[in-house]
């Protein structure tokens, strides 16, 4: 069976349903061929396994899995499928003069991602598509051919919904409440999905209502959200504080942020009812000692990797990430998810702000 063939059963399985020991040992040989592919296929990876030692082998365990830090792909454009196939870049998004990330998709990768996404938010919204309302402007999903993590996020989450209408003015970012009133008008009496960047949602949507003093009755809506905690981190602003404003000016009591990355689009962590971050069956988690690289154990705080079958034409299956987490329990969370469940708890010193809605310049959107 090729690695392909091996992905895709993974992707037709129940993502939250196996338990944890059952899903390592499917994991483990996809990613274990993903690293074999990645080595063949992209000499920079290569010589980065040859510096792990033990080239024959195969991992025996997810936590022996060869990782690349997460920051390699601002200095090198790192595929593993030729040129003529790679049809997309996408680019994360940051501050001023920092270096992005540059992530080389083929459109058998694409396609996994977008059927990793469905699977993983079917599961916490359903499979109706609903009407949706983006916490952004519509100029940021223009170029087609190379997307921020914005525009890519944007377009991933626009699968789930329908009468897709923008809350920001392209011009100013402002809020254009004019044309949010008129969508809940048609559309407030049902579930509606919002979705938006965390900081964009806070700063565009929750702060500007509480400026102006006016609310908005979105009773039955449900926000996806991601990234940008940073910022609301320095702004003493909390996932519980943020939950609590948001009901206050829109009436929204259904949230679930999730926890994901451009370096590995698709393989997203969605928090539960619960508040936890949820690893899906094609993905996992391992928490690591910064000071030795073992794993560290549950309840313990470390270093966040991450793993995913789904990158296929660029050697991100296994990534050390700029994050802290901790993991909290495996296949016991009161929402009744089976795997690995965890929380993040922020970035590491000196790491830059990289989120997705960290930046908003006028500019590269």
């Amino acid at each position: 069976m090729t690695v392909q063939n091996q992905i895709e059963n993974l992707l037709s399985a129940p993502v939250f349903e196996g338990d944890q020991e059952a899903k390592e040992q499917a994991l483990l040989s996809v990613l274990n061929n993903l690293t074999n592919h990645h080595s063949n296929e992209c000499r920079e990876y290569n010589r980065l396994r040859e510096a792990f030692g033990n080239m024959a082998q195969d991992a025996i365990t997810l936590k022996d899995l060869p990782f690349v830090p997460v920051g390699l792909f601002k200095s090198h454009l790192l595929a593993s499928v030729p040129e003529e196939e790679r049809f997309k870049v996408l680019t994360s998004s940051g501050t001023t003069g920092q270096e992005v990330s540059r992530i080389v998709l083929d459109r058998i990768t694409s396609s996994f991602q977008t059927k990793a996404v469905v699977k993983i938010m079917q599961n916490f919204i359903g499979k109706q598509r609903l009407p949706m309302l983006v916490i952004d402007h519509p100029g940021v999903v223009k170029n087609r051919e190379s997307f921020s993590a914005r525009g890519a996020g944007i377009l991933g989450m626009s699968n789930f919904g329908r009468a897709h209408t923008y809350a920001l003015r392209d011009e100013d970012m402002s809020l254009d409440i004019d044309r949010v009133q008129h969508f809940l008008e048609k559309h407030g009496e049902q579930p509606i999905l919002l979705f938006g960047f965390t900081f964009m949602v806070w700063k565009f949507l929750v702060q500007k209502l509480e400026t102006s003093g006016q609310k908005l009755s979105i009773p039955h809506g449900i926000l996806v959200h991601s990234g940008g905690w940073k910022k609301l981190a320095d702004e003493a602003v909390d996932n519980p504080t943020f939950k609590e404003r948001l009901q206050a000016v829109t009436g929204i009591q259904k949230v679930h942020n999730f926890y994901g990355m451009v370096e590995q689009v698709g393989s997203i962590f969605v928090e539960c009812e619960r508040g936890h971050l949820h690893a899906p069956l094609f993905s996992d988690v391992i928490v690591r000692d910064p000071f030795d690289w073992s794993e560290a154990p549950t309840g313990k705080e470390g270093v966040v990797q991450v793993l995913s079958c789904l990158p296929y034409s660029y050697p991100g299956h296994s990534l050390l990430t700029e994050d802290r987490g901790t993991v909290l329990g495996v296949d016991d969370c009161g929402c009744g998810r089976k795997g690995k469940y965890f929380t993040i708890s922020g970035r590491l010193p000196r790491a830059e702000a990289r989120g997705c809605s960290d930046t908003f310049q006028a500019k590269g959107r």
